[in-house]
C-alpha cells in the first residue's frame, strides 16, 4: 500500500505538490514584478509565496504524514479550504500591487475576510466529518 493512497481516494501528497509549484509560480511573480517596480517593495507582494507554502503544501503534507488511516476528506470542505487559500494568496497579490502603485483600497481588506472564513469552513468541515464518524 503507497503513502499517498493512505486517505480514502485523495492523493495529499500530489496536492501538496501543485501548492508548492503555486508557491515557486508566487515566487517568480513577486520577483519579476519588483524587478520592474523603480526599487518600491511590497512586503505583501514579497511574502505572497508564504501562503500556499504554508497553508497548502505544509497542511496537506503534514496531514499526508500524520492524519489517522481512517480519515476522510469530503469534496466540499477541501474545496472551500482550497479557495481560501487562493483568495488570500490573490488577496496577498492585490495588496502588494496597490502597495508598489503607491495607493491603498479599504476592500482589500474583504479578500482577507472571506478568505479566512472559506478557511475557517473548510477545516470545520473536515473536522465535523470525521468527528461524526
Amino acid at each position: 500500500m503507497y503513502t499517498s493512497d493512505r486517505v480514502k481516494g485523495v492523493d495529499l501528497g500530489r496536492i501538496a505538490l501543485a501548492y508548492l509549484a503555486g508557491s515557486v509560480f508566487l515566487a517568480i511573480f513577486g520577483f519579476i514584478y519588483e524587478l520592474f517596480s523603480h526599487e518600491v517593495y511590497s512586503a505583501s507582494m514579497i511574502y505572497a509565496f508564504l501562503i500556499p507554502l504554508v497553508g497548502g503544501c505544509g497542511a496537506f503534507l503534514a496531514l499526508d504524514l500524520f492524519a489517522p488511516e481512517d480519515w476522510v476528506f469530503p469534496k466540499m470542505p477541501r474545496n472551500l479550504y482550497h479557495c481560501g487559500i487562493m483568495t488570500l494568496s490573490i488577496g496577498s497579490v492585490f495588496r502588494g500591487v496597490l502597495e508598489i502603485y503607491g495607493t491603498t483600497n479599504r476592500l482589500s481588506a474583504v479578500y482577507v475576510i472571506v478568505g479566512g472564513a472559506l478557511l475557517v469552513g473548510g477545516t470545520v468541515g473536515v473536522l465535523r466529518g470525521n468527528r461524526a464518524r
